[in-house]
This record gives structure tokens, sequence and C-alpha cells, in this order.
């Protein structure tokens, strides 16, 4: 997923494995840059059968929801991309369900930052 992501132009800015409880959310807190966009990866335990992430702005306005389910396509990923209209800091709450594992899953965070070179238009 990084390979292909930074062969569209995007660069990893932040990488980070999390240890995660059944329901409940692991806040993450990122500073994002205006006019800049950005692409964010959650990948969740396998063995999960419900994946969230909800994304917060500054005022704690939810900018992004989405949803996932075990028998998905991909249900285990989570990938969105967004651009922010200030600079301010947001936070990504992740949060996954699981019926056989209460605690100790598994939780894979990415944040990747679209590079623009000097006469490149996006």
């Amino acid at each position: 997923m990084k390979t292909l992501l930074q062969s569209k132009g995007f660069e990893l800015v932040k990488e980070v494995s999390i240890t995660m409880e059944s329901e409940y959310e692991m806040p993450v807190i990122v500073p994002l840059t205006e006019q800049n966009w950005y692409q964010f990866i959650f990948i969740g335990d396998i063995s999960s059968r419900l994946y969230e992430v909800r994304m917060y702005d500054w005022d704690e306005r939810q900018v992004i929801y989405q949803k996932k389910m075990w028998g998905d396509v991909d249900g285990n990923i989570i990938s969105y991309t967004y651009k922010p209209a200030f600079s301010e800091y947001h936070m990504i709450k992740p949060l996954q369900v699981n019926k056989k594992k209460k605690k100790g899953l598994c939780g894979y965070f990415m944040m990747m930052k679209k590079v623009i070179r000097i006469g490149q238009t996006i």
C-alpha cells in the first residue's frame, strides 16, 4: 500500500503499530497544513467484525466517518484522503469490535502527504 501511494506522489509522514482494546477508540492527534492533500490508512485486526474511523478538526467537528464490516472487500482496511481548509491539529479515532479478543488487538495507522514538486500540478 505504501509503494502504491508513493508512486502517486505521497510520502510517509507518520506510521505506528498500536495495541487496541475492542470497542474503545484509540485517539491519534496529527498536525495538518491547509491546502495539502493527506492520505490516511487504518488497518485493523483481521479477526475483528467492525472497523470505524472518525476524524475531527480543532473545533471538534467530525469531518470524516468511515465504517467497514468484516465481510466487505478489504474490510479491515479504511483509507481516505483529506485536504484541510486550515492549518490545525486534527484528531483521528480508529475503533474496532472483536468478540473473540477484548484486549491486545493489533491496529496499524499510516499518514501520508502529497508531495508537490515545483512546476507540478495536482
